[in-house]
């Protein structure tokens, strides 16, 4: 297995913009946001999806020089009536040179991600207690970029317990982390924290999150942004500990380091936190 992509690469804040309200995406990627999802499911009723598809289809300077990575669109689920059309305004998209890629929501179903263009890049979002248990299978398709979570949709599957109970999701969370490893994907994204004015709320998610190994979440407000940066950001102390480490470490030999031993998995902690505080 190799090693995980470094953090300084990977988004570490995905914010979410109606595809109803396509004036919307270019203040979105400018509001300090990693990347910008634009949602063409829970944000948009049934009877809007095709107007809304309809708009993003016109909307090429507000999609346009997107790096890869940093621009999604999350289609319906892959089971419903509405996926084939997400799909193909996708192919529209990426045909005019738009680099954006498809977060599928609800994934689960292994033979459905492989059905989709093998140059489409996905976030396959987990959802429901199916998803989870393949999820280090669903990791493993060849267009899967990276897993998240979406801890509101999932909480409901498991019968109505409550998203902000991190001791009820921590299993899940846990397990995403796992399956992200297995398949040799980066750290996964956590989902989303609903009060946008509850700072408290905010805080105690961002370290859930960062507790338990994401090395990203799900945001649906741009004052969520910089917090979220904030707290899965490397603390002064971790940086001055991880500076420490190498300069003891030099070429790498097992070395002590106030009366611990300092030897290679020590040493790839302290580098990749001093990467991510980069």
């Amino acid at each position: 297995m190799t090693d995980t992509a470094s953090p300084q690469a990977l988004p570490r804040s995905y914010l979410f913009v109606p595809a109803s309200r396509p004036e919307r995406i270019a203040k979105a990627r400018q509001s300090g946001a990693d990347a910008v999802i634009v949602d063409l499911e829970d944000a948009v009723p049934a009877d809007a999806k095709a107007a809304a598809r309809a708009a993003l289809a016109q909307a090429a300077d507000a999609l346009g020089g997107a790096a890869d990575g940093t621009l999604w669109l999350r289609t319906n689920a892959l089971d419903t009536p509405h996926a084939a059309d997400d799909l193909a305004l996708l192919a529209r998209l990426r045909a005019g040179g738009v680099r954006i890629g498809a977060m599928v929501p609800k994934a689960g179903d292994i033979m459905a991600l492989q059905t989709l263009p093998p140059d489409l890049p996905v976030l396959a979002l987990i959802e429901t207690a199916l998803g989870l248990g393949q999820a280090h299978r669903l990791g493993a398709v060849p267009a899967v970029q990276r897993l998240a979570f979406g801890s509101i949709d999932y909480a409901l599957d498991l019968g109505g317990i409550d998203p902000a109970d991190h001791e009820a999701l921590r299993h899940a969370r846990s397990t995403l982390v796992w399956a992200s490893r297995c398949a040799d994907l980066p750290p996964p994204v956590d989902g989303v924290t609903p009060a946008i004015d509850d700072e408290a709320a905010l805080a105690a998610d961002n370290a859930e999150a960062r507790r338990l190994g994401f090395a990203a979440r799900l945001c649906i407000h741009p004052r969520q942004v910089g917090a979220v940066h904030a707290a899965l950001a490397p603390t002064p102390q971790e940086k001055a500990w991880a500076e420490r480490v190498v300069a003891a470490a030099g070429d790498g030999g097992a070395v002590q380091l106030d009366g611990r031993m300092i030897d290679r998995p020590v040493l790839l902690r302290a580098q990749r936190l001093l990467a991510a505080a980069r």
